[in-house]
Parts: C-alpha cells; structure tokens; sequence
C-alpha cells in the first residue's frame, strides 16, 4: 500500500511537471516563433516582387502626400470599427474594454495573415478570452466573419450590376468573359449573397434546428450564445461591417489616387468593389497572398488604366498598411499574453 501511495505521488509530481514544461513552451515560445514565421513569410512575398525597387520608390516619394497619411490614419479607424465590432460580438460571454479588444484583433491579424482565407484571425482573438469560454468565441468571430463578407459580396454584386446596367462607362470589364459565363458567375455571386443573408438573420433558428439532432447536442453547446443575438444587435454588427468596407475602399481610393491612377472616382469606386468580393471568394494562402492580390488589382484595373505600376504599388501599399503593419503590431503582442493559465 506505501509502495502505491508512493508510486502515485510520484506520477502526480511527473505529470505537474509535464503540465508546467507545456505550459512554459505555449506562453513563452508561441509568440516569438509566430514572429518569425510572419517575418519569413512577410520578406518572401515582397524580396519576391517584380520592380519592388521601383514600387518602394514611389511609396516613399509619396510620404509628403497628405492623402497618404490619411490612409495610415484610416487603418486605425479600420481596425478600432472592428474592434468596437468584436466587442459587441463578445460581449455575450465576457465584458472586454475597448484597448482589450483592440489589441485581440490586432493579435488574430497576425496569425490570419498566415492562413488560408484567413481563417486563423479566431485562433488569434480567442488568446484574450477567458479558457472556459475560447470555443464559444470562435462562434462569435464567425458570426463578425459572415457579416463582413456578407458586406463585401452585396457591395461586389452592386458592383457588377452598376457596371453592366448603370455606368455611363464602358462596361469592358464584362467583356472578358462570354455573356453566357458573365450571366452564370452574376447569378452565382448574387444567390450566394441571398443564401449567406438568409443565414446570417436565422442564425438562432439554426441553433433551435440543431437541438432537434441528439447527435449535435454536444456541439450546441457550444454555438449556443448565437441564439442570444435578436435582429437589431446583427444589424447593428452589419452596420458597422459596413462602414469598415466604406473605410477602406476610401483607403484604396485614395492609394490610386497617391500612384495616379487616373480613374474617375465613381468608377473607381464599383471597380475596387469587385476587386474585394474577387478576393473575398478566391481561395488564398497568406504565404501567397500578396502577388494574387496584385495580378488580380491589375486584371480588373487594366481595362480602365495603362499605369500599371500604380495599380500594383497601390495594392502594395495597402497590403503593407492594412494588412502588415497590423499584424506585426499583433505579433509583438502575443509576447505578453499568457495563453495557459495556471489552475
């Protein structure tokens, strides 16, 4: 019986030390390691670029345009709107301050940008939200997820309806493509967009449905909290996915305007909006994301414009200030949380 006791005491200090060894890798190593693979990643995208010398030229000879550190402030405001949205978001399951959620979705910027479709931007927010309550928030980011790309799609489906029906301009753009396959893709991008509305207002019905299924309880459990949202509160987060898209389109407005890019500002406007619901539904690596970025700004903007090193600095330039600058900021954020905690 001593013999047990002792062997048992002894399996108990083993797996506490097991236990703390982890716990010191995951706080203490995740953060750097996760710095240096942003950085990695960061310096191939750009080393790899055609006229990167050319491009980082013209972005610096263009420091003392206003426009341009209008555009920095903005990316600011872009994120603060998205944090005030994930606080509302979270609010649900855990009360956060403003600064709090600000720093949490800097953090998931700098893991999304790693990441297919940037699916890892819940991976990075949940860092801040308490362990008991990390798989419901991953619901809840989803649900800002839905109505920022539901935004993006309705946006891109005006986008090509204005261009084919309403503009004064020459509708090229819809010329590359047969009119069969321009009225196929229209129609899908639209059905889609009604389909993702559609779910985005019934996502508590969704929830009840899934009580009914005994194999899915385990998993409701979880999702539960979206049954809290009443309509107001997922237009009021549809609002502000809203204004956040209204921010920084002005944003790359503004950039092609920095690289003259001489496109009237109306149609520059739908042209942007297509370029987002493009990269909305292709499918993108974070290691690549960056030269697709820049073929599809060109393939959309060439119809219009013969400065093609504009076009691709501008989306240079917004990838570097909306997308980098952020995510490095998150990354050196990452360092202070303590993702484990002890018991």
């Amino acid at each position: 019986m001593l013999r047990f006791a002792v062997l048992s005491g002894g399996e108990k200090i083993k797996k506490t030390f097991l236990n703390k060894s982890i716990k010191i890798l995951i706080n203490f190593f995740f953060g750097p390691l996760l710095f240096l693979i942003l950085s990695w990643s960061l310096y191939h995208q750009v080393i790899d670029k055609p006229n990167l010398g050319i491009q980082w030229n013209k972005i610096k000879n263009s420091w003392t345009n206003w426009k341009l550190w209008l555009v920095v402030f903005l990316m600011l405001t872009n994120w603060s709107i998205e944090a005030t949205k994930w606080r509302l978001l979270v609010k649900h399951i855990q009360t956060f301050s403003f600064f709090k959620a600000f720093k949490s979705v800097l953090s998931g910027c700098s893991i999304t940008i790693l990441t297919p479709n940037r699916i890892g931007e819940y991976g990075g927010r949940i860092l801040y939200i308490e362990n008991g309550n990390r798989i419901k928030a991953i619901s809840l980011a989803m649900v800002g997820s839905i109505s920022q790309l539901l935004v993006t799609m309705i946006m891109g489906c005006l986008g090509l309806f204005f261009l084919r029906y309403f503009s004064q301009y020459d509708n090229t753009i819809l010329r590359v493509i047969p009119e069969f396959w321009e009225a196929v893709i229209t129609s899908l991008c639209v059905g889609l967009t009604v389909i993702l509305l559609l779910f985005y207002l019934r996502l508590g019905w969704l929830v009840r449905m899934m009580e009914k299924v005994p194999a899915l309880h385990k998993a409701v459990k979880h999702i539960n909290v979206l049954d809290e949202f009443n309509n107001f509160q997922l237009v009021q987060i549809l609002s502000l996915s809203f204004v956040r898209y209204l921010v920084f389109v002005f944003q790359y407005l503004l950039l092609l305007q920095v690289m003259e890019v001489k496109i009237a500002v109306w149609l520059c406007f739908w042209l942007v909006a297509i370029f987002y619901l493009v990269m909305a539904v292709a499918p993108t690596l974070g290691f690549i994301e960056l030269p697709v970025r820049v073929s599809a700004s060109w393939i959309i903007f060439q119809l219009y414009t013969t400065n093609e090193l504009g076009v691709a600095t501008a989306a240079l330039g917004i990838w570097l200030i909306n997308l980098v600058v952020p995510a490095i900021i998150g990354s050196l954020l990452i360092f202070s949380i303590k993702i484990v905690k002890d018991k």
